[in-house]
């Protein structure tokens, strides 16, 4: 086993600022503070590269392997110096939570002096580098694996619905409003001035929430509310597998239920009228949003209310078809669901073990 030293950060990274940006169109991503910008056809970077973004609320790791990157100037890019392992410093990086070192108040910064002024304590051994690196980066791979395949399996869903619903559409169908097809509910919010109403063991869900968890299941969320709250406002609990929609604020941004959760008052949730048919209702919910934001086009889509759903009209089969259609896709929801679950156990796997890890808590063999 090797001994882990104290170094300054700068001894183990080679910090570079980025440039300022290309204005030439291309296929080359642009990397800024807050992730990709733009494209271009130049690039300063390639092979191993860690991208760091400057700003406060910015500031955090990306890791980029054998892809051509131009760094913008309101980022930096590292690279491991001599006996370092590059995805290493990645999750040493990630775990140091760059934040916390921003300086200025109106515009916090990190710079490179001050990055290599930072005192670490850190293995130089580069097997015991590459073993925790492997360790790490098997599980972002799973989680990664995880995501597109539960993408795939929602593009699949969305095909399958237009094609039923739009494509194939009979003129015979029956014209409806989304309100003759989904239960609209109204959210809440608990005081936000009495503890005993937070931190407890309901999910709540705000725009926020949604607006990050947009077209996927949700599993955890920001604020947790206590039954006291629940009772104490007019915040309700959704089933799982309900849809839930923001209606102010970013508008227009929808999620799917992994469990019973609670709501804010700028989001609806939403049910379907025929029986059990979630999936359906979650599917004609987000391709009307579509429809609504391409008919808004010039003008501001900046709410939704139950008018909007009393509106909105779509020629609909009779509840007989829309069961069996409910039945044709559950089982690509219920595998991104199942896929939800194993990327929040394998999160919480890599987020226990990644302090630990880069502190020397727990130790590996290599």
């Amino acid at each position: 086993m090797g001994e882990w030293k104290e170094y300054k950060l700068g001894d183990a990274i080679k910090f570079g600022n980025g440039k300022v940006r290309p204005t030439s169109d291309g296929s080359i991503p642009v990397y800024g503070g807050n992730g990709i910008l733009d494209h271009c056809n130049e690039f300063n970077y390639e092979d191993e590269t860690i991208i760091i973004g400057r700003v406060g609320a910015y500031c955090g790791a990306v890791y980029y392997e054998n892809k051509p990157i131009w760094v913008s100037d309101n980022a930096l890019a590292a690279k491991s110096k001599e006996k370092f392992v590059t995805k290493y410093l990645y999750y040493f990086l990630k775990n140091l939570e760059l934040n916390q070192f921003a300086e200025g108040s109106s515009h916090p910064l990190v710079t490179q002096s001050l990055l290599n002024s930072i005192d670490v304590f850190i293995t130089d051994v580069e097997k015991e580098q590459n073993t925790i690196a492997s360790i790490l980066s098997s599980l972002d791979d799973k989680i990664d694996l995880l995501n597109c395949q539960s993408k795939t399996l929602e593009q699949l869903a969305e095909t399958l619905f237009r094609q039923w619903l739009v494509e194939e559409a009979d003129e015979n169908w029956e014209v409806k409003s989304l309100y003759d097809l989904m239960e609209i509910v109204g959210g809440g919010t608990p005081k936000t001035g009495i503890p005993e109403y937070w931190d407890g063991e309901i999910n709540w869900m705000s725009g926020k929430d949604i607006t990050a968890n947009h077209k996927q299941f949700i599993l955890t969320t920001e604020k947790n509310i206590t039954s006291e709250g629940l009772k104490n406002s007019s915040t309700k609990i959704l089933p799982k597998f309900s849809s839930v929609v923001s209606a102010r604020g970013t508008v227009g941004k929808i999620c799917i239920l992994s469990s019973p959760m609670a709501f804010s008052q700028t989001n609806y949730g939403v049910l379907p009228k025929i029986k059990n048919c979630f999936f359906f209702t979650y599917l004609l919910l987000s391709y009307s949003i579509e429809e609504l934001q391409s008919a808004s086009y010039g003008s501001v889509f900046d709410t939704i209310t139950t008018n909007t759903f009393k509106e909105h009209k779509i020629n609909i089969p009779e509840g007989s078809e829309i069961i069996k259609f409910e039945e044709t896709v559950s089982s690509l929801f219920n595998k991104m669901s199942s896929n939800t679950n194993q990327i929040g156990t394998l999160t919480q796997l890599r987020d226990i073990l990644l302090p630990k890890l880069m502190s020397g808590e727990v130790r590996v063999r290599f």
